[in-house]
């Protein structure tokens, strides 16, 4: 696609539009919004992860100094709908969860606020609880869904399981795991009692979304709560929708109106309030014949969801489409616990599932005596397996090989153990990645044009992938004017509705709004637009084509390094080939890829939440403790793409780059770490107690 005038500004490498604004601070994100005079709000949340509260004193906080209001289920605003318990927030005695609010102070100070929650006392009657999930939990169950059934199976898996010359039958585990964006879940709230008006100045990945949630939490008009974010500080997917800090900032600011109430979650307190990944018991069995080629795959899921609200990752999904196999069976189950809602985080169902698919994948080469890249490539399905339709593109044999071939694969010795230089214990492990192209209709964008500047504005959240700058690019080529002449104002829901940032479809889903809009503003308006010219369209509902398979691919190669004597882990360097389609912005898509690479090595090496079970509660609940990869920890990482554009997924032929870089990562760690040792781990994260004692 190029501009109507020649303009060309897709494809280039430009710098974030907002970088100056970030480098030297003036870049608001929530809790930094200028409000005259500000109250601060700290919760208190409960200590027993099951039972009733029996008394609450707050006199004590009540009478510090400067405290203008405390919070209890006997005191607290009565909400319009509490259908989705999670922002039922002080709304009973109930308690369903190890850090659960149970009340809340709003003072003068930050300080005063922390200091008065600490000196509210509550009682309880506590109840025997359950966090841990087993594979043959008493409470497991499989979630009804009829869109999207829990379970799937093609053929008869068992006959050919007992009948395959190869078998692999293993069981591979991932711990609960938490999403740590450097911003904090932040809400500032402001209640205009005048014109009954609520604002919220939130950290989250969908100002629309939050809107909509709390407008019905506290039935107001949706017209009436305006949600700005122009900057997030990073999510994940954990600010992909409101969460229970949302509301009870909320409440406070409706309790005390004309004040803007300041609310943001302490680093321990998002551990329990702001979503985490379930921990996942993975059993995977692929039957095949003595060349490789796979005949059964069975692969079932066991996974934890809260009692408070339903929540399923579903980590089998990818083994329904990866590899050909006539004969397949996949199952996912949920125990519901005393846990914390689960929610997203990067990638959920995939990073967790092709963890265990892509180690079984591996081991399923060795038992075979095959190459691991050669496997994958004689398992190529021609078709998608779950519909029959075909690809719009299934570019990952490319990815395999030319992967292969810069990393420098050819070299490799194939037993495991053989390469030692001095200390280290030197292997190589190769992955497969895949995401499915995601594409929300219902974002709209408007164009205005005021003699000198286009605006473009669309309620969208930058999340910091740079969908300021990229959706920046699609506007200026679509309206054949340079980039400069192009200002995009997003994160606020004054603007037109755009969908959330998630699933790898905020820029997919927002650049067909604009590109819309664009046209429709040049066929309107010419290409000299009088002064004043608006227009405002929406994104066609059928930009992704009907009938075909629209996913995205890739292959991850690792060199990892095993200390022989402290069993120590190191990642020299990492390759990451991926079929993107379309990049619209090398230097942010590089940044997005490269980040979710960092993020599966993390969660290979290192990301683990601790479940003390006596008590119900994260041990480990801070940055301290719960590790996550530093900057020692991570070597050479290079993310890049093959060339192209897929048509079938929309009209610039795009698709998501924010997940698949972590899609995979792991498992080509571990799989490299069992090259090395001989050793393999099927319990995440791999830490040096595997390889000693």
């Amino acid at each position: 696609m190029s501009g109507r005038d020649g303009t060309r500004a897709l494809g280039l490498p430009l710098e974030r539009v907002e970088a100056a604004d970030k480098a030297t601070g003036r870049a608001p994100y929530a809790y930094e919004h200028p409000l005259s005079d500000p109250l601060y709000l700290h919760a208190v949340t409960s200590t027993v992860a099951r039972g009733r509260i029996t008394a609450v004193d707050a006199s004590a906080a009540r009478g510090t100094a400067g405290v203008r209001l405390v919070l209890t289920h006997t005191d607290a605003e009565r909400l319009a709908d509490t259908g989705d318990r999670e922002f039922a927030v002080l709304q009973s005695d109930r308690v369903a969860f190890h850090g659960q609010i149970v009340a809340a102070v709003v003072a003068d100070t930050p300080e005063t606020a922390r200091e008065a929650a600490d000196l509210v006392r509550v009682d309880y009657a506590a109840e025997p609880h359950d966090v841990v999930l087993t594979a043959e939990h008493p409470r497991l169950y499989r979630q009804q869904d009829e869109d999207d059934p829990a379970d799937t199976e093609q053929g008869d898996p068992d006959a050919e399981l007992a009948r395959a010359p190869v078998v692999v039958d293993r069981t591979y585990r991932t711990p609960m795991e938490h999403n740590n964006p450097m911003e904090p879940h932040t809400t500032v709230a402001l209640w205009d009692e005048g014109d009954g008006r609520l604002t919220l100045y939130d950290s989250t990945q969908g100002p629309h979304t939050v809107r909509e949630t709390v407008s019905g939490v506290f039935g107001l008009d949706p017209g009436r709560v305006r949600v700005v974010a122009p900057h997030v500080g990073g999510g994940f997917g954990s600010k992909g929708e409101a969460h229970a800090h949302d509301v009870l900032a909320a409440m406070a600011a409706r309790a005390l109106p004309g004040r803007p109430v300041k609310f943001a979650l302490t680093r321990r307190q998002m551990f329990s309030l702001a979503g985490h990944r379930t921990p996942t018991i993975q059993r995977v069995r692929l039957g095949a014949e003595r060349d490789g080629r796979i005949r059964a795959l069975v692969h079932d899921s066991v996974e934890h969801t809260s009692t408070v609200k339903e929540f399923a990752e579903r980590s089998a999904t990818t083994s329904r489409m990866m590899y050909a196999a006539l004969h397949r069976r996949t199952t996912h189950r949920l125990a519901d616990l005393d846990v914390p809602v689960p929610f997203w985080m990067r990638a959920p169902g995939e990073t967790p599932g092709m963890y265990a698919l892509e180690s079984a994948m591996d081991e399923l080469a060795q038992a075979c005596g095959l190459d691991p890249v050669e496997l994958r490539l004689r398992n190529e399905p021609a078709v998608d397996p779950r519909t029959g339709e075909p690809w719009s593109e299934r570019r990952l044999a490319e990815c395999l090989r030319e992967g292969a071939e810069r990393f420098g694969w050819a070299d490799r010795d194939p037993a495991p153990g053989a390469r030692r230089e001095g200390r280290w214990r030197v292997g190589t492990g190769v992955a497969a990645a895949v995401y499915p192209h995601l594409f929300n209709p219902g974002s709209v964008a408007e164009i205005g044009y005021d003699g000198g500047r286009y605006t473009v504005d669309i309620g969208a959240a930058d999340i910091g992938t740079g969908a300021r700058t990229v959706l920046t690019q699609v506007a200026a080529q679509a309206l054949g004017r340079p980039v400069e002449e192009v200002l995009l104002r997003l994160g606020d829901t004054d603007l037109p509705p755009a969908t959330v940032a998630g699933g790898s479809s905020g820029t997919v889903s927002w650049s067909a709004a604009v590109l819309a809009a664009a046209t429709a503003f040049r066929d309107e308006h010419g290409a000299e637009p009088r002064p004043g010219a608006r227009t405002r369209a929406g994104a066609p509902q059928d930009t992704v084509a009907q009938g075909r398979a629209v996913f995205s691919f890739g292959a991850h190669f690792v060199e990892a390094r095993v200390d022989a004597d402290t069993g120590e882990v190191r990642v020299p360097r990492m390759l990451g080939l991926f079929s993107v389609g379309r990049v619209v912005n090398p230097r942010t898509a590089r940044s997005q890829l490269v980040g979710g690479m960092v993020m599966g090595l993390s969660m290979a090496l290192h990301e683990r939440t601790v479940m003390d079970p006596r008590f119900g509660h994260m041990v480990n609940a801070d940055l301290a403790e719960y590790h996550v990869a530093a900057n020692a920890d991570v070597g050479e990482v290079e993310a890049d793409w093959l060339d192209g554009e897929d048509p079938a997924a929309g009209p610039l032929g795009l698709r998501g780059v924010g997940e698949i870089g972590i899609v995979g990562t792991a498992a080509a760690v571990a799989n490299a770490v069992h090259h090395a040792t001989g050793t393999r781990v099927r319990d995440l994260p791999i830490t040096l107690d595997r390889f000693t004692g």
